[in-house]
């Protein structure tokens, strides 16, 4: 008898233990509700250029060819002279789903989301995407749609090829890439002739988003030291020269537009990713234009750089997990003590919620506010 009831005991323990996996890691953080906070002053770009390389390790990008020279020579020279760079450091899983709703919804993707689909949103989320006035995004069917579904109203448009383009035993998948940049060229060119198109493009508020899946097709199909990863590196390095040169021409070179260039995660030397080591983990960042800091000369080594770049700042940057990433601001004091102050009321109105739902799901007699 005494064997039974320590084998019932052990069996609901092992139950309530089981039980509570589900209801810690499978049930969403997020809390919708809180009172909006804005910067009352007038912010220092009118547009947004976001520009995502998808499996482009740090390394790769950084490190240098064996003559000295770089196969990015467009971003080593805007790393260089006109803007800041760093190394952004990704989350576990390291899958581009959950890189890109850091990147573009500002938190890290809760696990959640492995129990209900990986192509729809498994919670409500907002992102950058859904607060601006436009957004017109290019590249991947399996990355684009999941931020135009929870867009409210009908601002954000997407141009995507077919799903069967992205064949992982292509020979060469820099194809994918090369679509991205020769639609976005098609589409500036159309929004010349086209008056109410451009009335759009001239509107404040506006964000384009490039979403380059070729490197890492070419990684899983060739591996990161492969010709083809590197070489589609390099094409992506000259798309966007070709891209920038294109919008600032379309905007008169009026110096409102501010660009980003990034990953959502790396991959390993033999070609996959979702864990976490470094070369998963550990992705390049290059920020430039209206509002961002110029570069900024220094005299010690820098790390990740391998020879890369002399004397060049290097500013390291985790997902903004509610802080800003003030290194990265050309403005001035008064600007950021705004930006400052109107993000820990955006983060005082989060706990708030979450206080709110805590005292109605607790026994009153339970329930001690923090002081």
């Amino acid at each position: 008898m005494n064997i039974i009831i320590f084998f019932l005991v052990g069996l609901i323990v092992h139950v309530v233990f089981f039980l509570s996996i589900f209801d810690i890691y499978f049930t969403s953080p997020l809390v919708h509700g809180m009172t909006p906070w804005a910067t009352p002053l007038e912010p220092p770009a009118s547009r947004l250029v976001l520009v995502v390389a998808d499996g482009l390790r740090a390394d790769s990008l950084f490190t240098p060819l064996n003559n000295g020279s770089s196969r990015t020579s467009y971003l080593r020279r805007v790393i260089e002279e006109r803007g800041t760079w760093g190394v952004s450091h990704t989350r576990v899983p390291t899958e581009s789903r959950p890189g890109h709703v850091a990147l573009i919804a500002g938190f890290y993707e809760d696990v959640s989301a492995v129990a209900k689909g990986w192509k729809e949103n498994p919670v409500e989320f907002d992102s950058v995407f859904n607060e601006s006035r436009h957004t017109w995004c290019w590249g991947s069917p399996d990355i684009l749609p999941m931020f135009a579904k929870g867009a409210s109203g009908d601002h954000v448009y997407t141009y995507t090829y077919p799903a069967e383009e992205e064949d992982f035993a292509s020979t060469d998948a820099s194809k994918l890439d090369t679509w991205v940049f020769t639609q976005v060229k098609s589409f500036f060119q159309s929004a010349k002739s086209n008056s109410s198109l451009k009335a759009s493009l001239l509107e404040d508020k506006n964000i384009f988003f490039l979403h380059l899946l070729g490197i890492d097709t070419n990684g899983h199909a060739h591996r990161p030291m492969s010709q083809e990863y590197l070489d589609n590196i390099g094409l992506v390095d000259s798309g966007v020269a070709e891209t920038v040169a294109l919008i600032e021409d379309f905007f008169g070179y009026d110096g409102r537009t501010a660009y980003v260039f990034t990953s959502d995660h790396g991959m390993t030397n033999w070609g996959s990713h979702g864990a976490g080591h470094p070369s998963e983990t550990l992705t390049p960042l290059v920020v430039w234009g209206a509002g961002v800091n110029h570069a900024q000369r220094v005299t010690e080594p820098q790390p990740y750089t391998d020879g890369y770049l002399q004397g060049v700042k290097l500013s390291t940057l985790l997902v903004s997990q509610g802080l800003l990433p003030l290194s990265y601001l050309n403005n001035t004091d008064r600007f950021k003590a705004e930006s400052m102050y109107t993000n820990a009321f955006q983060v005082l109105e989060q706990f708030k919620v979450k206080m709110t739902q805590k005292k109605e799901s607790t026994l009153s007699f339970l329930f001690t506010p923090f002081q």
